[in-house]
């Protein structure tokens, strides 16, 4: 793992801690301390409250791990889907952090679910592309562009490539 050579403030240490103590998808304390310390680091150009980073970091581990998914790729998605906007609604009218169609509250989730809620959404986002994934036989090309409506072609796959390339990879 690339960990930050920037030592945390008192705020920044107090939450992370906090954090820390609620991430339960982590092999072990170390792990989810240099993990998100790392990513939160790469994701305050983005957003600048460090409780809103931890709380996105921490929903998408857990979310991604939950169904099978590696982190990384769900905060690629939501690079190039929403960069990190909790609020963004597309022309097509997709929500949230992973820009989630308001159709799926029916198929997986109930017509009140609120699309804009980052752990909603991220949870969402997470099965809708976990399913895709098995549906695609585990070809990550072909679900991400399921994922994104459109199938058969590469431009939204490479897109997603390109940011956890750029921004996301972590070397195990």
């Amino acid at each position: 793992m690339a960990a930050t050579s920037e030592v945390p403030d008192k705020v920044m240490r107090t939450i992370l801690l906090d954090t820390i103590s609620e991430a339960k998808s982590f092999e072990d304390r170390f792990d989810a301390e240099v993990w998100l310390l790392d990513m939160s680091t790469r994701l305050s150009r983005y957003i600048k409250d460090p409780s809103q980073r931890l709380e996105i970091l921490r929903i998408a581990h857990k979310e991604a791990r939950k169904v099978g998914l590696r982190p990384e790729l769900v905060l690629s998605v939501m690079h190039v889907e929403s960069l990190f906007d909790q609020y963004a609604v597309s022309s097509a009218g997709a929500q949230g952090l992973m820009q989630v169609m308001p159709f799926w509250r029916k198929e997986i989730g109930t017509n009140k679910d609120n699309l804009t809620d980052i752990a909603t959404n991220i949870r969402y986002g997470c099965t809708i592309l976990k399913a895709y994934l098995k549906r695609e036989r585990g070809n990550e090309r072909r679900a991400l562009a399921r994922y994104n409506g459109s199938t058969g072609k590469n431009w939204y796959p490479e897109r997603v490539f390109n940011a956890w390339k750029k921004y996301w990879f972590v070397k195990n």
